[in-house]
């Protein structure tokens, strides 16, 4: 015999949402597709969860004095040096 207790979660917003919809969409009670959530997150293994994805880099030809900086920084830069172009010209 499966017991079962009530309990109380707290869910932001859009995930209560997306779980909402995915219950009338299945047409099965959101207690269900909750649970079946959690099963399915609580059995990935930590292996799993935790694997590492190798991506590769390739070279941007940046200049020596633009690296090691964001790339709102990057723009910034860039753009202040094409209104100085500009206001030369």
């Amino acid at each position: 015999m499966m017991l079962f207790m009530r309990t109380t979660l707290n869910i932001n917003d859009a995930l209560l949402e997306e779980l909402k919809e995915r219950a009338r969409r299945d047409k099965r009670p959101m207690t269900k597709v909750v649970e079946e959530a959690l099963q399915r997150g609580l059995s990935c293994t930590a292996r799993q969860a935790s694997k590492k994805h190798k991506i590769r880099t390739h070279a941007a030809g940046i200049k020596p004095a633009y690296r090691g900086i964001s790339m709102n920084q990057l723009y910034d830069q860039l753009e202040s040096e094409d209104h100085f172009k500009v206001a030369e010209e």
